[in-house]
């Protein structure tokens, strides 16, 4: 059986980066896996979309309305906005984070408000944390994408396979034992 994952978020947030552990993991531990990308405006702090499907055997790396088993929103009105592609019953993953658009920087427009309870009205399995204060405890805020990670692949019941030796193959040892801590700790969320 084939699951579809779609990454949402703003630019900067690493939401690539995660997506790319996470499919050479599934790789690594057996699954044919297939990888889109949106990049978007991400330099300009737009929307980023990462679509990962994986399985036994997958033909396409693209997720349609309604198809994503499970939804990763690194932003909270980034959730609001592609809600429309978790399929019924899915689960959504949000970080409780906010990021303001330029329109809202210069006071143009105003960040909606009650962003996840309207959400948590609609879909019924919604999990909510603040991966950036769980990175911040860990001594970066750059890894919340990695607690995200963590916490997604707890969501997809893959938290027995050896994540570690992933985050070796992929980041440069500098970077292993913070993002390990990360991905555990979203593992343990």
């Amino acid at each position: 059986m084939t699951k579809s994952i779609l990454f949402v978020g703003v630019g900067g947030q690493g939401i690539i980066l995660a997506s790319k552990i996470l499919t050479e993991g599934l790789v690594k531990f057996g699954y044919d896996v297939k990888m889109s990308e949106v990049h978007g405006m991400a330099q300009r702090g737009g929307s980023v979309t990462t679509q990962v499907r994986f399985g036994e055997k997958v033909y396409s790396p693209l997720i349609g309305y309604g198809e994503a088993d499970v939804l990763v929103a690194f932003e909270k009105v980034e959730a609001a906005r592609w809600t429309n592609y978790l399929k019924e019953g899915g689960t959504m993953v949000i970080n409780d984070y906010e990021i303001y658009s330029l329109p809202v920087l210069i006071g143009k427009e105003e960040y909606p408000q009650d962003v996840i309870e309207k959400i948590s009205d609609k879909i019924e399995h919604v999990k909510v944390f603040k991966a950036a204060e769980i990175a911040e405890s860990l001594g970066n805020i750059k890894v919340q994408n990695i607690v995200l990670l963590g916490a997604l692949i707890k969501a997809l019941g893959l938290e027995n396979l050896d994540w570690a030796s992933v985050i070796k193959d992929v980041l440069p040892e500098k970077m292993h034992e913070i993002n390990i801590k990360a991905i555990e700790a979203g593992m343990n969320i």
